[in-house]
């Protein structure tokens, strides 16, 4: 397992982190994920452990809080071993109190979380979404205070547009604050719009991401083909209106490249994507997930090995769509070109 820097902290975090997404499910979405258990669940993390992988990525929505309480019983005993990441501001109920990034907003996640995965402190705290209704520069004292107060350590966000990240780094820094150092975001070889404007951002500003959901929301786990339908136990028959939309096109295009690979590489189709990922600027992280130990075992096997550039080349060529203005001009005309080169890997 390699490890990273967490955009431009000292934080050193592994190329895989586990998405505990499927702890303790309840719920049409989060129960279609899976119910893992505390003791299967430290099943998982002995086996995550052992490979490397340190690092687990929760959030208060996750199952009404049940995925913090799951993850918290599995770390009992060795805290010291595990990365804790987890987030906060999707409203946990209908009361005007229970969503959002205020001030009392976010002591009393923070606090809830720390009761609920059995901890006094968090190593990276995100936002998963921005408040509107609150100011930036209340938001980013806060956090600051929380870090202060030795409650969390890194901070970062999630579902950030652009000049919502950048608005609140440049907030930050015009008041002495903790910047944000991650940017937990969707990208994937079926969904590419990260590299349009959080990438460069991240890359300028020193923000690295933590990849959510590499699979497309569960299109590249290698079951779908192109003239076929969904396959029967599919989770996507119960999330797919949750998350992101993917263009069928996109998909069996990018699936009949990543079966080819498979057929040149003994790898599996998950095991690609993955690994492509790993491989793009700024990524410090790629997010797994498991039902179960199996799954677990496959998704680590994405590491330790390497595409080769031609291959790459496949599967970039097979992923990419044209970009909406303002972007699509850096990779059409050699002008913008030469004033936007592209990130390297």
């Amino acid at each position: 397992m390699e490890y990273r820097q967490l955009g431009n902290s000292g934080l050193k975090v592994p190329e895989l982190s586990f998405g505990a997404g499927t702890f303790g499910g309840q719920g049409p979405l989060f129960g279609a994920w899976g119910n893992t258990d505390a003791e299967q669940a430290r099943r998982m993390l002995d086996i995550a452990l052992d490979a490397g992988l340190n690092m687990f990525d929760t959030a208060d929505v996750y199952s009404d809080g049940a995925s913090e309480e799951v993850l918290g019983a599995a770390i009992k005993g060795r805290r010291d071993q595990v990365i804790l990441s987890t987030k906060a501001g999707l409203p946990m109920g209908d009361g005007p109190g229970q969503a959002g990034t205020s001030r009392a907003r976010l002591i009393t996640a923070v606090d809830d979380a720390l009761r609920r995965l059995g901890t006094d402190y968090i190593d990276l705290f995100q936002l998963h979404a921005f408040d509107a209704a609150t100011p930036v520069a209340e938001v980013v004292a806060t956090l600051d205070d929380l870090v202060r107060a030795g409650k969390i350590r890194y901070t970062g966000v999630s579902n950030f547009s652009g000049w919502q990240l950048m608005k609140s780094l440049a907030t930050a820094d015009a008041h002495g604050r903790t910047r944000y150092v991650a940017n937990q975001v969707y990208y994937s070889l079926v969904g590419r719009d990260y590299e349009w404007e959080l990438m460069p951002l991240g890359a300028a500003e020193g923000v690295g991401a933590v990849v959510w959901s590499p699979l497309g929301w569960g299109r590249l786990t290698g079951k779908i083909r192109r003239g076929q339908p969904i396959p029967d136990g599919s989770r996507l028959h119960d999330t797919a209106s949750f998350g992101p939309p993917v263009d069928e096109e996109l998909l069996y295009d990018v699936v009949d490249v990543l079966d080819e690979l498979a057929a040149e590489t003994g790898r599996t189709v998950p095991q690609l994507a993955i690994n492509w990922l790993l491989r793009r600027p700024t990524v410090s992280s790629v997010i797994i997930g498991a039902r179960n130990e199996q799954q677990l075992r496959q998704n680590l096997d994405a590491v330790g090995w390497s595409l080769t550039d031609e291959q790459v080349a496949r599967l970039d060529k097979a992923s990419a769509r044209t970009a909406p203005y303002p972007y699509f001009p850096y990779r059409r005309q050699e002008g913008f070109a030469r004033l936007n080169p592209p990130l390297a890997g």
